[in-house]
């Protein structure tokens, strides 16, 4: 079965995107820690970021590289911080992370509550700030 993020990426559930590619997707974590937490995944589903092959793995991380620049921009924040954490969904993601200190990026027992307009008009600021090219 299919998780969750490769349902996103074949449109079967609806997410925030904030960026695509051929390869990755952003989008919105519907359970963030702060504003603007997104997620960065290739759209391949593998389980366990080390087992991606050197160029899918590379081209992740300069992915989410250009999607950390425009959340930088989009959000009022220090810097953005990048994490890997979580067994629950088996598809290799990266968390990016808009931090004022380092305690927003350790938050994930209390998450945000966020109205769907919310989400919508965070992802638009977000989305076009992003270039990806």
């Amino acid at each position: 079965m299919a998780s969750i993020f490769s349902r996103i990426v074949n449109n079967e559930i609806p997410a925030y995107k904030v960026a695509e590619d051929e390869n990755f997707l952003a989008f919105l974590d519907i359970s963030p820690v702060t504003k603007g937490h997104t997620l960065v995944i290739p759209k391949k589903e593998v389980d366990y970021l080390f087992d991606l092959d050197d160029d899918l793995y590379t081209g992740l991380h300069l992915f989410a590289k250009r999607v950390a620049a425009g959340i930088k921009k989009a959000v009022n924040c220090k810097k953005v911080g990048v994490l890997v954490l979580g067994l629950e969904v088996p598809h290799a993601h990266l968390h990016l992370i808009p931090m004022q200190n380092e305690s927003d990026v350790m938050n994930f027992s209390n998450p945000m509550k966020l109205e769907k307009q919310e989400f919508e008009e965070i992802r638009q600021k977000i989305a076009k700030e992003i270039v990806l090219s």
